[in-house]
């Protein structure tokens, strides 16, 4: 399927304020989609992989708010 080009609002301010909802809602989707990842037993390699970040990454952004969710976390061994 070739690729098209998006579609882009005239209006910068338009255009702008769709990039800025579309990030917010792609933060939403990954904060919900590591933790079902995390209360599934995933590693925090694997969400990384997954996410094509470092463990250290996302372990750094995503571990407080699981912790404060009462997810519990996998420890290294």
């Amino acid at each position: 399927m070739p690729a098209e080009d998006p579609i882009v609002p005239q209006d910068p301010a338009d255009a702008l304020a769709a990039v800025a909802a579309l990030r917010r809602l792609a933060d939403r989707l990954e904060d919900a989609a590591v933790e079902q990842a995390m209360r599934a037993g995933w590693s925090w390699p694997d969400v990384a992989e997954a996410l094509g970040v470092t463990r250290q990454a996302v372990h750094k952004k995503h571990a407080p708010r699981l912790t404060a969710a009462g997810v519990a976390l996998r420890r290294r061994r």
